[in-house]
């Protein structure tokens, strides 16, 4: 079946779906008058998502040459080397640590500060 408009038969408003849950019905209802009218489609879909998302690191080639980033005195788990680049998250969420990421110059391994708990670690 295919949307179509509905328009409010008192002002010639478009109607919107609404939810009625005194009648437990869809209506179609104009934002403008009181008017609405139940829908002839009674099936309404309702689609949660629930995303659950930790901080990552993301791309990493050449981030080691790259000099606009700081450089710090980082072991490297992997290699042993002392030097790395570092950055923050760049994660677009309201609520986020301040998480910083460091790439091996030596290796181009990715990792986090090791003193971080073990139960914050953002997965790589």
């Amino acid at each position: 079946m295919m949307a179509s408009l509905h328009f409010c038969s008192e002002c010639n408003n478009l109607l919107y779906p609404k939810a009625d849950p005194n009648r437990r019905v869809m209506v179609y209802a104009c934002r403008i008058c009181a008017y609405d009218e139940i829908g002839e489609n009674q099936c309404v879909y309702r689609n949660d998502l629930l995303t659950v998302t930790r901080e990552q690191v993301g791309v990493t080639a050449d981030l080691a040459s790259d000099p606009t980033l700081a450089h710090q005195k980082m072991v490297c788990p992997k290699c042993g080397h002392d030097d790395a680049v570092f950055f923050q998250d760049q994660s677009k969420r309201k609520q986020t640590r301040m998480i910083l990421f460091y790439v091996c110059t030596k290796c181009n391994n990715a990792y986090t500060d090791p003193s971080l708990d073990l139960e914050q670690q953002p997965e790589m």
